[in-house]
């Protein structure tokens, strides 16, 4: 829960112990004002449900929530980042099950070709057809014009991967949206930067 505190600052005609006016020649104090709490420093002061509320909107296992959650309080964004990539490489099969039914597909970027979405729908079905879970990747790095070429690539060259393989590749995309989205989340970033799945 977020608290606001109110600053009221003090009126120049502060009085002095001795009860007098301050004159003009003595200097006024400036008035304290606490710094802004970071995004970091908000999240490690959340009750642990909030705190796992927020962390499954970056990775939709909740084992992975909790166990980021568990360590606070972070120092700083780097030792967060670890956790959450050490909380991402002991997700089992469940768990990466779990966060990928929270995944969805994002839409093409708008005046996209209706060919581009033919093929792309049609990549993204045979990919679930043959694995049984969407398609993700991490697009933190990528131009949104160059997604759908991006995109459509990298589901045909996965197709040829067998299951435990894919699950691996899939494992790792999860750990890179969870970071990225983290650090959104954190620094409160926006921009167009596409961290889901397409």
């Amino acid at each position: 829960m977020t608290t606001h505190v109110s600053l009221h600052p003090l009126p120049n005609h502060a009085w002095r112990l001795t009860g007098r006016r301050r004159t003009a020649e003595e200097p006024t104090l400036p008035a304290h004002r606490p710094s802004r709490p970071t995004g970091l420093e908000r999240f490690n002061a959340l009750p642990a449900d909030e705190a796992e509320r927020a962390l499954l909107s970056c990775c939709g296992s909740h084992r992975w929530a909790r166990r980021v959650a568990e360590h606070r309080p972070y120092p700083d964004l780097d030792s967060l980042l670890a956790a959450s990539d050490e909380a991402s490489y002991d997700l089992t099969c469940g768990d990466i099950s779990e966060a990928l039914a929270c995944e969805s597909l994002t839409l093409l970027p708008e005046g996209a070709y209706s060919a581009a979405h033919m093929a792309l729908g049609a990549a993204h079905a045979a990919y679930e057809s043959r694995f049984g879970h969407v398609f993700v990747i991490c697009l933190d790095d990528t131009a949104p014009e160059e997604s759908p070429d991006l995109v459509l690539a990298e589901i045909r060259a996965r197709l040829a991967n067998d299951p435990d393989e894919e699950r691996t590749r899939t494992a790792e995309e999860l750990r890179r949206l969870a970071k990225g989205r983290l650090t959104r989340l954190l620094l409160g970033a926006r921009g167009t930067a596409q961290s889901s799945c397409l």
